[in-house]
Order: structure tokens, then C-alpha cells, then sequence
């Protein structure tokens, strides 16, 4: 049985919608244990009583004002901090939670644990893709470390490859460098010494260096790029996307009978549109380097998005692809 901690509190919509996600998965996946750490009055609510399901109560919650390492170290009762408590402990082997970015990426390194001869975990986002052939693009860091390395490039290079083939089946994932320009020597020197390492770097399949214009066009299945860019482009990526479906419902319904018209013979197509460049689809986020799998949801999770990253997480620890990572980098030094 797999057994999946969940940090019932995090997030703009919890507790309802972390629980409507656990029940949705609950239905779905009968080899999985979820347990489920907040307020239990409020979860009970909404939660369909089963036996695969725990609810443990805690009293303090992780919030988006508190200062992340500050908040992981003072606030022993969080929600968050329990959860991820548990899968140290060994009595969970997954932690989700939709809380606080900061709070959960602190909790992961002080409270789970770094992964031995990892410099700096990465935070890892699966995007959609304008390609057919290749659907998805790993983007690593999306912002767990503002000021980064060359080595911790190379190491999200590795850390991302692994998880490409394991979890995503991928057979030779294709690695390019976020830089602005494709010819080799652009760059600062960060990405001029982080392009050597990576093309010098026989088990990686490195395509070379990308520009931000052509991230989704699926040149690539890997970006790597530093935390504080990364975080950039995804937010960039994001506010984009809604804001040109909101600029085309508001043209299609504010522009006279014909347009009305026309929206109405476009509006499942859209529609299907809008939905293949949903990144909730394919989960959350992933905290790669520390000891157990950490998922990170959107923040504004509805039940059907949490599902999604509870359902990522329980692969991600079916595939055992923490334990292939720490058993790589234990080797290496």
C-alpha cells in the first residue's frame, strides 16, 4: 500500500478542495493510503469516510505571510510540517500539499531531507507543449534557489533526466539550456560553464541551448535554466495563457451578433484548447533531491487538480525514482 501524507490546510481553497481531490483519488486507486493532516473538524466536512483514509489533527497552518524557515522551525504543528514529519518517519512515503511554496520547499530540505552529495534540490514543473510528438517539457528550476550554480545546473540536468525516464518513460530525454541565443558561447558565465559541463557529459542527451521563445515548441524534453529565471518564464507562461483566453471570450462576447455567433461555432474547440494547456492535468511540482518524493499543487488547487497531484505522486514513488537518484549520487563521491 502506498501511503501518501497531505497537507490538508495548504492552499487558497483548503480545505474543501484538498479533500475533494483525496476523495476523487481514494475512488480511484485502491492501493493507496492517504493521510490527511489539519483541522479535522473542517476536513470531516467534506471527506468520504473510508478506511483508506486517516485524518490526524494538527493546529497550526503554514500561510503565504510567514517567513518560510522561520514558520517550518517555529510552527512544530503545522500541517505541512507533520505531514512531511511522517514521511521522515517513514509512516508516509509521499508528501502533497497546495501550501506555501516557500514553507513546502524549506520543510523538504530541513524537515525530509537533502539527498547526500546534492548541492541544492530543484523545483520541477511538467508543462504542456505546442508539439504533437513530444506533450511535455520539464522545466528545472521553476524557484526553489534565486542565486544558483554552475554544478547545480549540471545536477538538475541529472535529477531531471532521471525523472524523464522513469516517471515520464522517456527513453532518451533531450536536455536543452535556457540562454539567450542557440549558438554556442552565448550566455553569461553561468550558462557558458553550465553548457561545457552538460555537453561534456556523456550520459545526458544535451541538444544545447534554447531560447525562452521556443520553450513549448518541443525542441526539447528537458529546460534547464536557473530558479530565479525559471520561476519567470512559468509565471510569464501562466498570466500569458489566461490572459489571451480571457482576451478572446471578451472579443467573442463584446463584438456585435456575428462575432457572438462565431464564438458559439468555436466554443468546443476552445474549449479543448484551454484544457490541453491546463498544467494541472499532469500534477504538481516536484521537489527532486531530498529523500522522498514532495509535491508541490497549485495553490489554487480545485479538487480536480489535487487529484492530479496526488495521482502523480503515488507514480512517482511506484517508479522508485528518489531511490535511483540517491543511489547515483551515493556513488558518485
Amino acid at each position: 500500500m502506498i501511503k501518501i501524507a497531505v497537507d490538508a490546510m495548504g492552499g487558497d481553497n483548503a480545505p474543501q478542495a484538498i479533500v475533494e481531490g483525496v476523495n476523487k483519488a481514494i475512488e480511484t486507486f485502491d492501493d493507496i493510503h492517504i493521510q490527511l493532516y489539519g483541522d479535522q473538524e473542517k476536513i470531516n466536512q467534506y471527506l468520504k469516510a473510508n478506511p483508506r483514509v486517516s485524518v490526524l489533527q494538527t493546529t497550526e497552518v503554514i500561510t503565504g505571510e510567514d517567513e518560510p524557515v522561520k514558520a517550518v522551525r517555529r510552527k512544530k504543528d503545522a500541517s505541512m510540517v507533520v505531514a512531511a514529519k511522517a514521511v521522515k518517519a517513514g509512516e508516509a512515503d509521499a508528501l502533497v500539499s497546495a501550501g506555501n511554496t516557500g514553507g513546502l520547499l524549506a520543510t523538504g530540505l530541513l524537515v525530509v531531507g537533502r539527498i547526500k552529495n546534492i548541492d541544492r534540490p530543484g523545483l520541477m514543473p511538467i508543462l504542456p507543449t505546442f508539439s504533437l510528438e513530444h506533450k511535455h517539457l520539464i522545466l528545472m528550476d521553476a524557484g526553489a534557489n534565486a542565486d544558483t550554480k554552475v554544478e547545480n545546473l549540471h545536477q538538475f540536468a541529472i535529477l531531471a533526466n532521471y525523472y524523464a525516464k522513469k516517471v515520464l518513460n522517456i527513453e532518451n530525454p533531450r536536455i536543452g539550456l535556457v540562454n539567450n541565443g542557440t549558438e554556442e558561447g552565448k550566455g553569461n558565465e553561468l550558462t557558458k560553464q553550465a553548457y561545457e559541463l552538460l555537453k561534456n557529459d556523456t550520459s545526458l542527451n544535451f541538444y544545447g541551448n534554447i531560447e525562452a521563445s521556443t520553450i513549448l515548441n518541443g525542441l526539447v524534453d528537458i529546460a534547464i535554466v536557473d530558479g530565479f529565471t525559471g520561476n519567470a518564464i512559468l509565471k510569464t507562461l501562466e498570466g500569458t495563457a489566461r490572459n489571451i483566453f480571457r482576451a478572446l471570450k471578451d472579443v467573442l462576447l463584446n463584438s456585435g451578433i456575428k462575432a457572438k455567433l462565431g464564438g458559439l461555432l468555436v466554443k468546443d474547440a476552445l474549449g479543448s484548447l484551454r484544457d490541453n494547456f491546463d498544467d494541472t492535468k499532469e500534477g504538481g511540482a516536484v521537489m527532486l533531491g531530498v529523500k522522498a518524493p514532495v509535491i508541490k499543487a497549485h495553490g489554487s488547487s480545485n479538487g480536480e487538480a489535487f487529484y492530479n497531484a496526488i495521482r502523480q505522486a503515488r507514480k512517482v514513488v511506484q517508479t522508485d525514482v528518489v531511490n535511483d537518484i540517491s543511489n547515483y549520487f551515493e556513488s558518485e563521491k
